[in-house]
């Protein structure tokens, strides 16, 4: 995108995007930084679309690295700027319920009560989704929901509609096209949780099988995979925290079943994530279309290099 290009692109879209802050809670002046890194972005994203043909755009990206935020941008550019018909859905949406978790922590392992690792999506509820979004006959999509200051899905009756078919459908998640594990790197525990509550690897193990299969055939659909990188695992925790707080912030229950963390439930909770973490950490940049680096301070280091 050359500057002139930009220019124009920026002023186009500037009422909406401002509009976009606001929603987001994001301070005005962020409006250059974060046009800087998504408009050109975006334009990456038009340029891979094919005329004719829906692109499934995948997004991955650490807890707490600011996927949710930059799909967000993304859509609104997409459809602003180029005028396609754009949606979207994180794998956090299609979380199995918490029933279902809690079934699948006495038959198979404890640990799969915790929502987050492979197995514990509906990936079934995402392969419909996806298809329904894509069906050139159109019409309404129910979009799953899911309420993580209750840990359960939403009922249906809650969910949002949308009309398609979309021309694009960006589907965002921490192990979005993550890869499994040799069997021989399964061995080690990777943190305490592991070593002490997975000590003979049926966890970890099964996990894997779930990025073998299922996950791998819903990976399999998508079209181009851009990751957000963090630097490392501390950041993972920090980051997470901040959405935590923002969590508990928006949601005053009186009825106890609100289940936010302190940091010790936090630092607990991200142990699940972190060998998958680490993974995709060390893999994915090599093959991912588009890497996007974050720095510590949470901004991009190469907003100016994207091909």
């Amino acid at each position: 995108m050359n500057p002139q290009e930009y220019a124009e692109l920026a002023d186009r879209i500037r009422p909406a995007f401002m509009a976009k802050l606001r929603e987001e809670k994001l301070p005005a002046d962020q409006e250059e930084p974060l046009c800087r890194a998504y408009l050109p972005l975006a334009d990456w994203v038009h340029r891979q679309k094919t005329v004719g043909k829906p692109l499934l755009l995948g997004v991955n990206g650490a807890q707490g690295s600011g996927k949710s935020t930059l799909c967000a941008f993304l859509q609104l550019i997409l459809a602003e700027a180029y005028g396609y018909r754009v949606t979207g859905f994180s794998i956090d949406d299609i979380y199995l319920t918490r029933t279902e978790r809690e079934r699948l922590g006495r038959e198979t392992h404890p640990l799969l009560v915790t929502r987050g690792v492979p197995g514990t999506h509906d990936i079934a509820l995402g392969r419909q989704t996806l298809q329904k979004l894509f069906d050139p006959a159109g019409g309404p999509v129910a979009m799953p929901a899911f309420d993580k200051a209750l840990d359960d899905r939403r009922p249906q009756t809650e969910w949002t509609e949308y009309e398609g078919p979309a021309d694009i459908v960006i589907f965002e998640g921490w192990c979005v096209g993550a890869k499994p594990q040799a069997e021989a790197e399964l061995s080690e525990p990777v943190n305490p949780l592991e070593r002490d509550e997975d000590s003979d690897g049926i966890w970890r193990s099964y996990v894997n099988r779930q990025l073998q299969g299922p996950y791998a055939d819903l990976s399999g659909q998508i079209d181009r995979l851009i990751m957000l990188k963090v630097p490392d695992m501390e950041c993972v925790y920090e980051w997470r925290s901040l959405q935590e707080q923002k969590l508990a912030g928006k949601t005053a229950l009186t009825d106890g079943k609100q289940r936010t963390m302190d940091a010790e439930g936090l630092r607990r909770f991200i142990m699940h994530y972190e060998r998958i973490t680490r993974h995709t950490l060390a893999e994915m940049p090599g093959r991912a279309d588009l890497t996007l680096f974050l720095d510590h301070n949470h901004q991009f280091t190469n907003p100016d290099t994207l091909p």
